[in-house]
């Protein structure tokens, strides 16, 4: 079985302000369920996580269940939340109320757009990431690498929440032994937490369009080293991946250059960590039950 455990669905026309910006005229067109599937076929996948696509607005919540309730691969869904609002919860229990709302298995904000580093310290977002945890949800960490120090604390803080770290927290790929120099360290005190997990998705985007499998390995390593594959999954960050790769060539990059693992071990990072994290029950599989913890335009 291979689970997805990060993608996106958007249409433009409905507020995604970011896909104006140069250079994504590849995927500034919608993105449907129909395209969802046929990639998902070709690829061999069997279910997926859909992630919020930078809308940051709740009516997408709402959108995004509906599909899930539709769409059978669609396994979860991680939808946008304000996470310094005052009514974090009463968001929450709302999303619940909608059509597909038994979907829900996490939330996440773009923190990655906010200039300040140490953003996950305020008392506020403290507060929200508490209600997360309350709601019984995980919430994913869409950071950049400057911001992993403000996570590790985070993660502390909220010991009873499951924190996700989206992309691997958004490495310098393309600047090779100094960007790997700069992310080993904070990732490592990241990883310390055992309520943290990763996915190793969006690398391809972070590598630059003249990616290699080799640009790849020494994060991928690094990953496996800090977390282990209990605590690592695959995410293929489509459709955002095709700014330099197709779905699958994402997939095969992350089975070339992952190091030596036994069969039992990726399987856990190709669809067991995801199901057990977010407590999904992939289509024609058991249900899993969640644990209590256990460059900014980018969804």
């Amino acid at each position: 079985m291979i689970v997805d455990a990060h993608h996106h669905l958007w249409r433009p026309e409905r507020g995604y302000r970011w896909l104006d910006e140069p250079g994504l005229e590849r995927i500034r067109r919608p993105f449907t369920t129909a395209d969802l599937t046929a990639e998902l076929a070709a690829a061999g996948v069997d279910a997926t996580v859909l992630v919020e696509g930078g809308r940051c607005h709740v009516e997408e919540a709402a959108e995004f269940l509906g599909y899930a309730a539709d769409t059978a691969p669609i396994a979860g869904v991680v939808a946008w939340i304000d996470v310094a609002a005052d009514d974090v919860a009463a968001t929450l229990a709302d999303y619940r109320r909608q059509r597909g709302g038994e979907l829900l298995v996490g939330v996440r904000s773009q923190v990655q757009g906010e200039a300040d580093p140490d953003y996950l310290d305020r008392p506020g977002v403290r507060r929200g990431l508490a209600a997360v945890a309350d709601a019984g949800l995980a919430f994913d960490l869409v950071i950049r690498a400057d911001q992993l120090p403000s996570a590790a604390r985070a993660a502390r803080a909220v010991p009873q929440l499951r924190f996700v770290l989206d992309h691997l927290g958004k490495p310098r790929i393309d600047e090779g032994a100094a960007g790997l120099r700069r992310w080993r360290e904070p990732l490592a005190a990241l990883a310390e937490h055992d309520n943290v997990t990763a996915k190793l998705s969006g690398l391809v985007t972070e590598a630059g369009p003249s990616w290699t499998e080799d640009d790849l390995r020494p994060f991928v390593a690094v990953a496996v080293d800090e977390f282990g594959p209990g605590r690592l999954m695959f995410g293929s960050d489509w459709p955002v991946c095709l700014l330099v790769a197709d779905y699958r060539s994402v997939l095969r990059s992350l089975q070339e250059s992952l190091p030596a693992l036994s069969p039992a071990e990726r399987d856990q990072i190709f669809a067991g960590t995801t199901i057990r994290t977010y407590g999904l029950t992939p289509p024609g599989g058991p249900a899993a039950t969640a644990p209590s913890a256990a460059r900014t335009r980018r969804c």
